[in-house]
């Protein structure tokens, strides 16, 4: 052991970081901290702020981070904060077009106009529904109807008299019956029917035969102009109505138009409404005789169909510039839509069933929508680009082009678009959008971009503590202990890997406030305690468990061999990490190497079957440098060597192995058998240097778990690269375990370390003389090289 005596292991308290607890007590007691949105992220706040400010044109922005940082709420907070000061956006109604009702107008307000003026014409509705039809009753209407109809009569009168004159004058009686006028001949005195007027002779039922004729053809020519003056009467009471109804419009329509003397758009509206009013009240209100009178709801309803506006988009005054959220960016959902109905069989749409979109609804303010929702919809990228670059929101309706092709449809006037759009997306769509869509950096020009890691500084502890102590608040606790807000912390770094970097990652905080409130109401305790933590961490173990479980129990019951004491040559305890669903867990893996005179150099067993992923194979490709560069600099590098990773079944992937299979492959080249209850971690570079790898926490865990099992016997440990130090995060049964010197944890910088350690011997340094020393671990790694080349290449006896 002498050469691994040289190196100490990491100290406990190097294994996982110091806290501050003055600073998170400050925080527990300071109420300002509740106020906070973001925790730590300045370059986004920055871009935030900047994009928000600034209003050319193009300035929309692009929010770039991973799912369940926080992004969504903390940009609708801060957007929500900046904008709460800024004006309210103006209202927007469509209305009736009188000339074209297949393209409806649209009407600009200011704020809270346009639920007024649709009150003031609902009550415009109402005084006509008042006025009439009890105008069309009053005693003048009613006179010049009289009047009118009189002289028609007149007119009647005149022109059958005439004919009643000659007729009776040549004895032959006029009379009218239900409308119908006939003639009867007149013999002593009075007028005879059919069976009396078949008893007369046949010459004088002949006079009397032409006489009617004759009668006939003059009542004829006398009511010639009839339609005529059918026409003129029913134009005469057309025009007294529409007098009538004009009469009764008028003073309600002035009371509008004064009040609304200052806006354009409603004058030149009420104007045009003036001759479709009075023709819908002349045919709807007057009196005429009509079979079926529509009833009171009906009225109203034809006339709102035809007068009263679709407030698409209403304010109040106080409201501010609003904030959309829209979850699932649909064609309908962003630009919005028009519903149709049934009648008689047939389809049919107005003015009135146009419904706003989300766009509608922020216009003046902001819209958020999720990237990667929104590119997967038809159409909606392509429009949504076209509207905001030309400041116009119009609505065309795609399903004109999917199959809606008979439907009739509306043609709305464009409204006029001034909304600032942020898309929430990842970076590898906004990295494609970029390379794809030339449109994209021209109108998303500003990028927000979300850190995975938050540094450890005070204001950004003093945030964390903050956004815990208003969700403790909102899921109704009365607050938090220190020591659990300590530990809340430290699962915070952990997830990050690093002592001194937070987590962007909050949402995994709250998940776990969540569950251990579960667990702190089963004990009626209104306060959040760390044994609550422990117990949901603990139990989230369990839980997500099972696959780690039976790994452990597999190595257990000795169906994967993985040793921990004891010396072996050509075999090194690898370490592992496997992420499974959502969560992370490490296992120790077994790398076995043998060599042998030959030339084919360093083969991966993992590479040759397919399982090997690149970035591993890369790792074992850099053995032959490191071999070659170390060992065989004055002779050529020839060698045969088989490294696989034992009872591996599925794709191996990363380099973090290579430190390992080094080991591995020198103790088998040099017939040094290395420690088998250390367990080694860490990937290397051509020149023997050590490099950091990922999932450090897992793999001094799982190593731990098993150790644990068997037994801790003091001499066990793992050895990781130095530059992984501060990732350590480690749980409490670890770092007890290093107190009480039952496990080690080493930090090495070359391979030269790890050889020492590892193989209980030094590894040697070069002397200046080009040559190792006797006995040292390179020395022999030397000569079984320089043996085995002279054996491949025929050197001497």
């Amino acid at each position: 052991m002498s050469g691994a005596a040289n190196y100490t292991p990491l100290l406990p308290t190097q294994l996982s970081p110091g806290i501050n607890r003055r600073i998170i007590n400050q925080a527990l007691n300071d109420d300002d901290v509740m106020n906070t949105t973001f925790i730590g992220q300045e370059r986004a706040r920055e871009a935030l702020t900047f994009g928000l400010g600034i209003n050319a044109k193009g300035y929309n922005l692009y929010v770039m981070g991973e799912p369940a940082t926080g992004r969504f709420s903390l940009v609708k907070d801060y957007i929500e904060r900046q904008v709460a000061t800024l004006p309210t956006p103006d209202d927007w109604c469509y209305i009736n077009n009188f000339d074209e009702e297949r393209e409806p107008y649209v009407l600009r307000m200011p704020p809270g106009g346009g639920k007024a003026f649709y009150k003031d014409m609902s009550g415009l509705i109402n005084e006509l529904l008042d006025t009439f039809p009890a105008a069309f009753d009053h005693p003048g209407y009613q006179r010049k109807k009289a009047s009118i109809a009189r002289e028609f009569d007149q007119r009647y009168d005149k022109a059958i008299d005439a004919v009643e004159r000659y007729a009776q004058a040549h004895q032959v009686a006029l009379l009218e019956e239900g409308g119908a006028i006939r003639f009867a001949p007149i013999i002593d005195g009075k007028p005879v029917d059919d069976s009396e007027f078949s008893q007369l002779t046949d010459e004088k039922r002949q006079y009397y035969y032409n006489l009617v004729d004759e009668l006939e053809n003059r009542l004829s020519e006398s009511l010639l102009a009839l339609p005529t003056w059918k026409r003129e009467n029913s134009e005469q009471i057309r025009k007294l109505n529409k007098d009538t109804a004009e009469q009764g419009t008028r003073p309600l329509l002035k009371a509008l138009e004064h009040k609304y003397a200052g806006h354009l758009g409603i004058l030149k509206y009420l104007r045009q409404l003036r001759v479709p009013l009075v023709n819908t009240i002349v045919s709807l209100l007057s009196d005429e005789s009509k079979e079926e009178k529509p009833d009171e709801v009906d009225k109203r309803l034809l006339l709102e169909e035809q007068f009263l506006p679709n407030v698409v988009i209403g304010h109040t005054i106080s409201q501010g510039a609003p904030v959309i959220y829209e979850p699932n960016p649909t064609y309908q959902n962003l630009f919005g839509k028009v519903e149709y109905t049934n009648v008689h069989g047939s389809v049919y749409t107005n003015y009135r069933m146009i419904r706003p979109g989300a766009l509608h609804k922020a216009n003046g303010g902001y819209l958020l929508l999720e990237m990667d929702h929104l590119i997967e919809q038809p159409y909606v990228w392509e429009v949504l680009k076209l509207a905001i670059k030309s400041g116009s929101l119009k609505m065309d309706f795609p399903q004109q082009d999917v199959g809606m092709v008979n439907a009739i449809t509306l043609d709305p006037q464009p409204v006029e678009l001034n909304v600032k759009v942020i898309l929430l997306g990842s970076r590898d769509l906004y990295y494609t959008l970029q390379d794809y869509d030339d449109e994209f950096a021209e109108l998303f020009r500003v990028l927000v971009d979300f850190d995975y890691e938050i540094p450890l500084t005070r204001q950004a502890l003093y945030d964390f503590v903050g956004r815990v102590r208003v969700h403790i608040r909102q899921i109704g606790m009365k607050g938090i202990t220190s020591n659990a807000m300590r530990r809340l912390v430290e699962y915070s770094l952990r997830m990050a890997e690093h002592q001194e970097k937070l987590s962007a990652h909050f949402a995994h905080v709250i998940e776990l406030i969540n569950e251990a409130q579960f667990f702190s109401c089963k004990t009626a305790d209104d306060i959040l305690d760390i044994q609550h933590i422990e117990i949901a961490l603990t139990a989230k173990k369990r839980r997500t468990g099972r696959v780690s479980q039976s790994l452990l129990n597999d190595i257990k019951e000795g169906h994967v061999l993985i040793a921990t004491d004891g010396m072996a040559v050509g075999k090194v305890n690898g370490l592992t990490v496997l992420d499974v669903g959502d969560t992370a867990f490490g296992t120790p893996a077994r790398i076995t190497s043998t060599v042998y005179a030959g030339a084919n150099g360093v083969v991966d067993i993992e590479r040759e079957v397919e399982l090997g992923q690149p970035i591993h194979s890369k790792g074992v490709m850099l053995l032959n440098g490191y071999l070659g560069n170390k060992y065989a600099q004055h002779f050529p590098l020839t060698l045969s060597a088989n490294i696989a990773l034992e009872q591996s079944y599925g794709h191996i992937d990363g380099d973090s192995a290579s430190l390992g299979e080094l080991i591995a492959l020198i103790s088998a080249l040099t017939e040094i058998p290395a420690n088998q209850a250390l367990a080694v971690t860490g990937s290397i570079n051509q020149y023997g240097e050590v490099q950091a790898v990922g999932g450090v926490n897992e793999k001094i865990e799982g190593f731990f778990d098993l150790c644990q099992h068997r037994g801790l016997t003091g001499k066990q440990g793992v050895v990781i690269p130095k530059s992984n130090a501060v990732n350590l995060v480690l749980n409490a049964a670890v770092i007890d375990a290093v107190k009480k010197g039952q496990f080690s944890i080493y930090a090495v910088e070359t391979v030269d370390e790890a050889l020492t350690i590892l193989m209980q011997k030094e590894a040697g340094k070069m002397t200046s003389r080009g040559r190792y020393p006797k006995n040292t671990v390179n020395y022999h790694a030397v000569n079984r090289l320089y043996n085995i080349a002279l054996i491949v290449n025929g050197g001497e006896e």
